[in-house]
């Protein structure tokens, strides 16, 4: 087969994620399938009614429904999740490429590009390709990346360092019972889930995404914008979504480049509209978190003034030292609140 780097950025390697039981991989993505799909079954039996457009009170009902069915599977599944072995790992690793030991004889659970799997250690192979092709190890090119980035306190979640401010993490026991998170080595997975980092670091992320993407869009700056880190079709490219992929945290997205993207989307008047934003939950022992970035939905008049310059937009950052909480939602509520009343202005 043939394993490209989009593939495994989009999570369509195939390559595992904790659980190494295919058998029970497969078995759990048909149960999640069956789950959803009798809300699909009803949006479509609602799209086939009788062309009755939705009111608010119903619009909003069936907001809250996907909302709270989200919300309420998503914990369980992760719960499970975090019943793997391989989260606790106390091994290691000097080199991304030294890690790959873990997974690199196991079976694919399916054919490259024919299904979805988010995989951490998709992203471990891509790193051991970043330390291949950058002559250095993956973690001295990140902090680089980071010290460009003027993200600052941003660094390894590394258990023998001294790190200031770094915060204890918690996880629930399982008589229910709040308890400190048990001591894992991260070394095995820097990509996808090595590297401890604050709100102001995550926000100046956030701005020089939403600032690299709109960069290209305002052209009477007279040659006083910057150019974004990134090109905008660059990061264009990264919030376009893939098909064939899911989102667990959000029923209306899918998964792009390491990204989960919503598309702007609004099929029949007066019913419920989807506003374009990307994101990305995190999961690790002992802590949740979340970055989501909501772009101002731009015209030509106020691109063709040159009397405002990105970012525009709504970042919402939420870091949580609390295993297996469920936060998207939250940051786009709060991304909705703050869009409604820059409008209000």
């Amino acid at each position: 087969v043939t394993i490209t780097t989009r593939l495994l950025v989009s999570h369509l390697s195939g390559i595992r994620h904790y659980e190494k039981d295919i058998t029970k991989v497969k078995e759990e993505k048909v149960k999640a399938n069956r789950a959803f799909k009798p809300y699909q079954d009803k949006e479509q039996k609602e799209k086939e009614g009788k062309g009755i457009e939705k009111t608010d009170s119903v619009k909003l009902k069936k907001e809250h429904e996907c909302e709270a069915k989200s919300q309420n599977s998503k914990p369980g599944r992760r719960d499970k999740e975090f019943e793997q072995e391989e989260y606790y790992l106390k091994e290691k690793f000097e080199s991304v490429i030294e890690s790959l030991k873990i997974f690199k004889n196991d079976p694919l659970v399916f054919k490259p590009g024919s299904q979805f799997l988010y995989s951490t250690y998709g992203f471990t192979l891509l790193s051991a390709v970043v330390e291949r092709v950058s002559g250095q190890k993956f973690t001295d090119y990140m902090l680089k990346m980071f010290r460009d980035l003027d993200m600052l306190s941003t660094v390894l979640d590394d258990n023998e360092a001294m790190i200031y401010n770094r915060a204890r993490c918690y996880v629930y026991n399982k008589k229910g019972r709040l308890v400190n998170a048990p001591y894992v080595d991260n070394s095995y997975k820097w990509a996808g889930g090595g590297f401890l980092s604050s709100v102001g670091d995550l926000l100046k992320f956030g701005n020089a995404l939403l600032y690299s993407y709109q960069a290209g869009q305002f052209k009477n700056t007279n040659g006083k914008l910057l150019p974004g880190y990134l090109k905008p079709d660059t990061v264009a490219m990264m919030w376009t979504p893939v098909p064939k992929t899911e989102v667990s945290w959000d029923r209306d997205g899918k998964y792009a480049m390491a990204w989960a993207v919503v598309e702007k989307k609004q099929q029949y008047g007066c019913c419920r509209q989807q506003r374009h934003y990307a994101s990305h939950t995190g999961g690790a022992v002992g802590a949740s978190s979340v970055l989501l970035i909501l772009p101002e939905e731009l015209d030509s008049e106020t691109i063709g003034t040159g009397l405002v310059a990105p970012p525009r937009g709504v970042i919402v950052s939420i870091i949580c030292n609390m295993q297996s909480v469920s936060l998207n939602s939250t940051a786009l509520k709060i991304a909705r609140e703050f869009d409604k009343e820059r409008w209000a202005q």
